[in-house]
C-alpha cells in the first residue's frame, strides 16, 4: 500500500484539492497524514552520547470540544414532545431548550443507506449502502462496501487526537466480512473506532441481544435491557479515557435499537402511557399538529394531509381493534420515553464529571420516519405462517395482548400509528419520496458554542451535513490520506454558519433520495418524486411535484400545472443518480443476496471452539433440504445437552440429548414439531447422530406453506421421524444463528433451558446442503 510522505510546502492544486474534499468549505481542513515520522534524534555507538526521540502524537486542537452523536432508530418527526409529540422525552427537550432545533433536517429513508452517509457525510449511494449490505447487489451503489477512500467520522476524529467510541447498532458490515475470522476492516473497530459493544444487525432483542464488543461475539448481561446496558458501556468508555487522559477529547456514536421493533420495556415504563392513546390516531394528529405550531416548528397555517392509503378512521375499528393499537403505542411510547432516560444518564455524566459544558452533541431523533413494517394491523409477534389473512392475524394479535413489551413478544405499532408519529407529513420510513420516510427532528447542542439557546433552525439540511459540521465546529482537519488511501471529497455542508445566524439562507440546495425504487429530487425548495410500485417498470411510475416553500408536507401536487418544472427535477434527479451510483434502479423484488463464504459450499464442517456463526453469513437452511451429523463421543445415558441449534425462542431448529434420547424440534415459529429416537435410547460410545430434513418445494416459497420431513439416525440406524406442515425460508435463524454444542440468548424449544451445553465431546458437526 502507497503512503504519502508529509511535505512542508503545499501547492495551489493540493489547496484546491483540500477545499474541494469539504464540499468548498472556506477554510484549510487538511492535516496531512504520515504513518512513519523520520527519527529526529541522533544514534550512536554510546548510549550516553545517543539523543532519544519519540514521535509526535496526534494531539487534538486547543479547546476541540468532545463530541456526541446520537441517532435514534424509526422514530417519526411527530413523536416526541420535544417536537410537538406526546411520548415524554425531558432529556431531549433539556438538550433542545439549551441548544438549538433543525426543523428542516432529513435522513435517508431507511437505516444503514442513513448510517452509511451520516458517518463518512457521503451520500449513501456514493458509499455503496444504497439499501442494506447483505440484499443490496453487486453494483457500486448497493453492494455494501463502503470504500476506505471515504472516512468516517471516527476515521477522522482519531487523526485529530480523538478517542472514538461506538455503542449500539452498526448494520453496515457487508455478508462476506460478517464472520468469526473478519475480515475485521469494515467492523466499527475497522473503520476508526478505538472500541465497539453493540449489535452488528438491524435489530436485536431488548431482553436477550445478540451483542459484540468489538470483534468478539459476547453473552448478554442479565438483568438489564439493552437500552440500560448500552448507556452503562457509554459511560463506562468515557469514564476510561477522562482517567486515563483528561485532557484528550473523545467521539462517542451512539445509536440505541429504540424505538425499532421489537418494542420491549418494563412495564413501568409502558403503563405511564395507559389510555394516553385511547382517543386514537386521528385525534393524535390533530393535537401534535397545534403543538407543532404553538413552538414555531412549523407554518401557523398547517394542514394536516389526508388520512393515508388504507389506514381506517381511528371511530371506526372494533373495541378491541381500539384496544390492540393502544397497547401497541403504549409500549413503544414507553420504549422511546426509556431510552430518552438512559441518554439522560449519559448526559447527567457528562456534567458530574465536568464535560458537558464543552461537549457538542447532535440528536437525530430517527433514521427515517416512523415504520410502516407493522402493517394495518400490527404485530405482537413475527408471523412466519405466510398463509394467515389479516384478519386471522389480527385475531392473533389480539389473543397475544397481554404479552406486548415482554420478553415473549416482538411487538410492532400498525400504519396508523405510523403516520401520526409522522405527523405532520404523510407516509412513512421506506418512502424516500416523501417528507414522512426523509423528514426526522435534529437537536444541537453545545453549551459552550451555542448563544441562542433554545432557537430554532429552519435552513434545508440532510445528514450528511453532520460530519462537515462537527469538523469545522471541532476545529479539525481532514487528511488528504487516511491509512494510505487517498480521501475523496466529503458530499455534505457544513451547518456551522447556521449556528449563530437563524436568518442565514441555507447552502444545501439540492438532494436526491432513492430506497426501493422510491426517489425524489430537492432543489431550491422545490421537490419531485414518485412512489415506486413493487414490480412495476419503473418508466411508469407517477412523479409528483410539490413547492415546499409554500407547502412544506406536500398537500398540493403541481405536476400537471408546472410540468417544464417537473421536467427540469426529473433530469436533475437522472444526473445525480449517475454521479452518485443509484443506477441501476432495485426494488427489492431481484432476490438479490450478496457473498458469504459459504457461496458454492455444500459441506460445512463446524469444529468445537468456534463461536455463534453471525445472523445473515450462516448457510440458509430454510427452503431446502439438509443433513446434520454429530460426531459424538457419549459417556454414558445421563449425557445431554445441544449439539447443534439454529435460530431461538421466535424460530428454529435444534438437535440436542435428553433422557437418554436423541430429540430434534423444528420450530416454525407457529408451532414445535419433535422426532426421537425410541425406546432403544442413545447408547454410550462413538456415535455419528445424524437428522435429516426432506423439504418437499423447490427453493424459496415465501408465500406458501411448504410441508418437509425431519427423519433421525443413530449411526445408519433410522430411529425417528416426524412431519413438519410448514417449513421456514431463507436464514432460520435471522438474528441467533448457528450455535454449536449449546443454544444461548433464548431456547429453540422451553423443553430445555439455555445454554444447555453437551455434556459429552462433540467432535465436529458437519452441515449438508442439499
Amino acid at each position: 500500500m502507497k503512503q504519502q510522505k508529509s511535505t512542508h510546502k503545499r501547492t495551489a492544486a493540493q489547496l484546491a484539492l483540500s477545499l474541494l474534499v469539504l464540499g468548498g468549505t472556506a477554510h484549510p481542513v487538511f492535516a496531512q497524514h504520515d504513518p512513519v515520522q523520520p527519527y529526529q534524534g541522533q544514534i550512536s555507538k554510546s548510549y550516553n552520547e545517543t539523543r532519544q526521540w519519540w514521535p509526535e502524537r496526534k494531539s487534538a486542537p486547543a479547546g476541540a470540544p468532545n463530541v456526541v452523536w446520537i441517532l435514534l432508530d424509526d422514530v417519526g418527526f411527530g413523536a416526541v414532545s420535544t417536537f410537538g409529540g406526546l411520548i415524554q422525552t425531558p432529556t431531549f427537550d433539556s438538550l433542545a431548550n439549551n441548544g438549538l432545533r433543525y426543523t428542516n433536517f432529513h435522513t435517508t429513508s431507511i437505516c444503514s443507506p442513513t448510517r452509511a452517509a451520516l458517518i463518512t457525510g457521503r451520500n449513501s449511494h456514493s458509499v455503496h449502502m444504497g439499501l442494506f449490505p447483505n440484499t443490496g447487489g453487486g453494483t457500486p451503489g448497493y453492494d455494501g462496501y463502503m470504500p476506505f477512500e471515504k472516512a468516517t467520522v471516527a476515521e477522522i476524529l482519531r487523526e485529530n487526537g480523538y478517542s472514538t467510541f461506538a455503542v449500539g447498532k452498526w448494520h453496515l458490515t457487508p455478508t462476506s466480512d460478517a464472520t468469526p475470522i473478519g475480515p475485521f476492516n469494515r467492523w466499527p473497530t475497522g473503520r476508526g473506532f478505538d472500541h465497539y459493544y453493540g449489535f452488528l444487525g438491524g435489530a436485536t432483542d431488548q431482553y436477550y441481544p445478540v451483542v459484540w464488543q468489538d470483534t468478539r461475539k459476547i453473552l448478554p448481561e442479565k438483568g438489564k435491557t439493552f437500552n440500560t446496558v448500552m448507556a452503562d458501556k457509554a459511560i463506562g468508555f468515557i469514564a476510561e479515557q477522562k482517567s486515563a487522559n483528561p485532557e484528550k477529547p473523545f467521539f462517542l456514536y451512539f445509536t440505541p435499537g429504540a424505538g425499532h421493533e421489537p418494542h420491549q420495556v418494563d412495564p413501568s415504563w409502558s403503563n405511564r402511557y395507559k389510555g394516553k392513546f385511547d382517543g386514537g390516531w386521528d385525534r393524535y394528529r390533530e393535537q401534535v399538529i397545534e403543538n407543532q405550531k404553538r413552538l414555531g416548528l412549523i407554518p401557523k397555517d398547517a394542514v394536516l394531509p389526508d388520512r393515508g392509503p388504507g389506514v381506517k378512521a381511528w371511530e371506526t375499528l372494533s373495541a378491541d381493534e381500539k384496544k390492540l393499537y393502544a397497547r401497541l403505542v403504549e409500549v413503544y411510547a414507553g420504549f422511546v420515553s426509556q431510552i430518552d432516560f438512559e441518554i439522560g444518564r449519559v448526559v447527567n455524566y457528562l456534567k458530574d464529571i465536568n464535560q458537558l459544558e464543552n461537549t457538542l452533541i447532535f440528536v437525530s431523533i430517527g433514521d427515517n420516519g416512523a415504520s410502516k413494517e407493522g402493517t394495518y394491523v400490527g404485530q405482537v409477534n413475527r408471523n412466519y405462517d405466510p398463509n394467515l389473512t389479516e384478519e386471522q392475524r389480527l385475531k392473533k394479535n389480539i389473543e397475544q395482548i397481554d404479552l406486548i413489551g415482554t420478553e415473549y413478544s416482538r411487538p410492532n405499532y400498525p400504519l396508523g400509528w405510523a403516520q401520526a408519529a409522522n405527523t405532520p407529513f404523510k407516509h412513512w420510513k421506506q418512502d424516500a419520496n416523501s417528507e414522512g420516510g426523509t423528514h426526522n427532528p435534529l437537536i444541537v447542542f453545545w453549551p459552550k458554542g451555542i448563544r441562542d439557546k433554545g432557537s430554532i433552525r429552519q435552513q434545508y439540511a440532510h445528514l450528511i451535513d453532520i460530519l462537515p459540521t462537527t469538523i469545522e465546529l471541532a476545529g479539525a482537519r481532514v487528511p488528504t490520506v487516511i491509512n494510505g488511501y487517498r480521501q475523496e471529497p466529503i458530499e455534505g455542508t457544513s451547518l456551522a454558519y447556521s449556528i449563530s445566524n437563524a436568518a442565514a439562507p441555507a447552502r444545501h440546495t439540492v438532494q436526491h433520495y432513492e430506497v426501493m425504487g422510491s426517489r425524489s429530487i430537492y432543489k431550491d425548495g422545490w421537490k419531485a418524486g414518485s412512489l415506486h410500485v413493487k414490480g412495476q417498470d419503473f418508466d411508469k411510475d407517477k412523479w409528483e411535484l410539490y413547492n415546499l416553500n409554500e407547502d412544506f408536507n406536500e398537500r398540493n401536487d403541481l405536476a400537471a400545472k408546472h410540468p417544464e418544472k417537473l421536467k427540469e427535477l426529473q433530469e436533475l434527479f437522472e444526473a445525480q443518480a449517475w454521479k452518485y451510483n443509484v443506477f441501476p434502479l432495485k426494488d427489492g423484488t431481484e432476490g438479490l443476496a450478496s457473498p458469504s463464504v459459504f457461496d458454492g459450499r455444500n459441506r460445512i464442517v463446524l469444529y468445537p471452539g468456534i463461536g455463534q456463526i453471525f445472523e445473515g453469513s450462516s448457510p440458509r437452511l430454510g427452503s431446502r433440504s439438509f443433513a446434520i451429523t454429530a460426531d459424538v463421543e457419549i459417556p454414558s445415558k445421563q449425557t445431554e445437552g445441544v449439539l447443534l441449534s439454529v435460530g431461538g425462542r421466535a424460530a428454529g431448529i435444534s438437535l440436542y440429548a435428553q433422557k437418554g434420547k436423541l430429540w430434534f424440534v423444528y420450530n416454525n415459529g407457529s408451532e414445535k414439531v419433535y422426532a426421537q429416537s425410541g425406546a432403544a435410547g442413545l447408547p454410550a460410545g462413538h456415535h455419528q447422530l445424524r437428522v435429516e430434513y426432506a423439504y418437499e418445494g423447490s427453493g424459496l416459497a415465501p408465500k406458501q406453506s411448504v410441508p418437509g420431513t425431519a427423519t433421525l439416525y443413530i449411526d445408519e440406524n433410522k430411529v425417528g421421524e416426524v412431519s413438519v406442515s410448514r417449513s421456514l425460508t431463507g436464514n432460520i435463524g435471522q438474528y441467533e444463528s448457528i450455535e454449536l454444542g449449546r443454544d444461548v440468548v433464548t431456547a429453540v424449544t422451553d423443553k430445555y433451558s439455555v445454554p444447555y451445553a453437551f455434556t459429552g465431546k462433540i467432535r465436529k458437526v458437519t452441515i449438508d446442503l442439499k
